[in-house]
This record gives structure tokens, sequence and C-alpha cells, in this order.
């Protein structure tokens, strides 16, 4: 163990230490016994991806900022968090500005920003690993409090759209060996019922996209329905088949309505995926080095909750590797977003992370609806990796 890992294991053993709202406050306190840090900062991204807040530690005697929140994009703050690559630059007064992006597996949760008189770098390495071990500590600190989900509301929540946003992952990106995966929902000005969801277990990827029908609560207690419903049958060790079978009788059981969805299983050995459309729209795929995107036209079956004899196809997909699949709502097509050519944006963004292919689709949707949606707008993006052969 090098003398880097020992000052990592004594931040983390403190941060563990401290209530779980004082994180910032252990990463500062560090900085500053180390490197004669003179402002340390952190700013998280709001739940629209539009503007940062900021949460400052200040030191013995300073005020804290109370500075609004901060608009994102075309910032400083906006390149780290697209290139995750670690920012320098003079701060104005003879020391330097540091922003380093705080990511978990490719989940953008914010940036770390520090002033100090001296950075070479090894301090800039130091100052990066300070910010790796943040994401960490926010992921774990914000199952025991409010601080983080309450300062990236910049804007009043509807019931519905709290209902609507406690139902999606907790990070909406997530990076492994055989894919990276990206999604994003913009709700309506009514919330529409849009949810998306993922997990991965030891041999498999599961996906999950669905459209609940209805708007406000209404919607987003039907999709609570379904989301548990698929959640429940999901853990319990369910295929696509399976999964989409509870989530027909919940609905059906509790009069609630009428659901469309999209199942994916994954085989992360193979890149085999079977599936399940229940009256969804075809998803998009990118084939590496095509010069199109191509819809893939699946078996559509009936919505959940149709009350009428109603049977699941299983069908497969096979992925290659540098497939780039995506998956969406009818909110991506339908009225104002339908002037999208969404297969041309996928195209001139081929070479981008999901994550910033997923805010281009929304932000021309949202451009092209005036801010003004009637549905919710609701895209994943997969890239599939595969798995490399191991060699003797």
């Amino acid at each position: 163990m090098d003398g880097r890992d020992l000052e990592l294991g004594e931040l983390l053993a403190a941060a563990e230490s401290a209530p779980p709202g004082e994180s910032i406050g252990v990463i500062a306190h560090d900085l500053r016994k180390r490197f004669g840090a003179d402002c340390v900062s952190f700013l998280f991204v709001d739940l629209m991806e539009e503007r940062l807040v900021r949460l400052t530690a200040p030191a013995e005697g300073e005020m804290e900022d109370a500075a609004g929140p901060i608009g994102l994009q075309g910032s400083i703050y906006d390149t780290v968090l697209r290139t995750q690559r670690q920012h320098v630059e003079p701060d104005g007064q003879g020391g330097r500005r540091v922003i380093s992006p705080v990511s978990n597996r490719g989940d953008c949760i914010g940036v770390l920003e520090v002033t100090l008189r001296y950075a070479d770098d090894t301090v800039l390495g130091q100052i990066n690993d300070a910010a790796h071990a943040l994401a960490y500590i926010i992921v774990t600190d914000r199952r025991f409090t409010d601080l983080y989900h309450a300062g990236r509301r910049t804007t009043r929540t509807s019931l519905a759209a709290e209902i609507q946003h406690q139902l999606l992952p907790s990070s909406s990106c997530c990076e492994a060996p055989q894919f990276t995966l990206a999604a994003g929902l913009v709700p309506a000005d009514d919330i529409g019922g849009d949810t998306y969801d993922y997990t991965l277990d030891r041999d498999t990827l599961h996906l999950s996209i669905t459209d609940a029908m209805g708007h406000d609560t209404d919607s987003a207690l039907l999709a609570t329905l379904v989301t548990a419903a698929l959640r429940g049958a999901r853990r319990t060790g369910c295929d696509a088949l399976q999964q989409a079978h509870h989530a027909h009788e919940a609905l059906l059981s509790h009069s609630r309505g009428l659901a469309t969805g999209q199942l994916l299983c994954i085989r992360l050995e193979t890149g085999t995926c079977e599936l399940v459309n229940a009256g969804h729209p075809w998803p998009l795929r990118l084939r590496d080095g095509a010069a199109e995107a191509e819809e893939v036209q699946l078996a559509v079956n009936l919505p959940f909750g149709v009350a009428a004899p109603t049977s699941y196809q299983l069908q497969e997909l096979q992925l290659h590797p540098g497939d780039r699949l995506v998956l969406l709502t009818d909110g991506m097509q339908e009225r104002g977003a339908a002037a999208v050519d969404l297969a041309s944006i996928l195209v001139d963004t081929r070479a981008w992370h999901p994550r910033e292919v997923v805010r281009s689709l929304t932000k021309a949707v949202l451009d092209a609806c005036r801010g003004n949606l009637n549905d919710d707008a609701t895209v994943l993006v997969l890239d599939w990796h595969g798995t490399k052969e191991l060699t003797p």
C-alpha cells in the first residue's frame, strides 16, 4: 500500500465517522490539511440537468456562500462533466482553480472545485482521487440524508413528479466492461407516466422502458404499479416473458389502466437479448460502421392491462460489439417531437458517450416543442462493447 492508498483510506474512514450531510466538509478539511486549499466546494447537477447547486465547506470563521444555482450549459463545469477531465486555470489571485469531475461508474454527480496556492501534477492527481472518493461517499450518504435530493430540486416539484422520480434508478448512467448505458426523462407539463429501469446481475443486464396511460398522479400511480410488478418479478429470477405477465396481471388485478413497455434481458457473455414488446415504439439501432440508424422491427404485443385474451411473445435480438441500441417512448416521436430527425442525430453523435447522446436527443425534442411537452419524452441509449476473449 502506497501513501496515496493510506490517505484515501483515512479519508473514507473520516467520512464514515462524520454525519452523512457533512461529506464535503470532510473532503475540504483533508485538502486544507494536505495542500493548504483556500476554498473547497462541491457543485451537483439538478434534476433537469440544467443547473448546478453549490455546496460549500467554509473554513472556521468564514461565512457560507449563499449563491444561487449556476447555469450549466456552456460553462466550464459543463465542459468538465462532458469530457470527464480535470480543468486547471489561474484563480486571479496568484493561485490555481482546480475543477475535477465527481463521477461513479459513468454517473456524473457533479464537480469538486478547489482553489489553492500551488498545484503540481502530484497535487492535481490527489485532488482527482479526492473527487473520486467523494463520489463514492455521496452515493453512500444520500441513503441517509435528503440534503442531496432536496438540493437538486431547483424548481417546484409536483406530487406526480416526485413519485415518478422515485421510480427511476438512482443513477441515469452505468459503465461496465461489456456495455455503457445512459437514460434521460423529460417530464411533460402534466406528468405522462414514463419510467425506465435497469439492473445488472452476474450474467445478465436487465432493461425496461414503460409508458403508463394518463397524466398527473393517475399515471404516476399506474407507473408505480407497473414498476413494482416488474422489479418484484425480476428479483425472483423471472425472465422478460414472466416479467411481462406479472406486470399485465398487476394492472388487471387493480383495474388501474394500461401501460406500454419494452423489457430486455441481455446475456453479458454472448450479447444475446431476449425481449418483450408490449405495444411500445420500436427501438433504433446504429450498427458499427452503418451510415444510418435503423428501426428494429419487432413483433408488437398488446399493452399491459388490456382486459382481453393476451399472450406475450419472447423475441430474440443479437447484439454485436459496436452496436448502439436506443429505446424510447412515444413522447420522443409524437406531436411537436415528430419534427425531430432522431435517426440523423444518432448518426451525427455516433462517436459521443451515451450520456451526451441522451442530452442531445432530449434537448432536440424539448426545443422542437418549445419547452412545453404534451407527453413525457424518455430515451435510453445502450452501447454494446461485448466481451474480450481471454488469451492464455
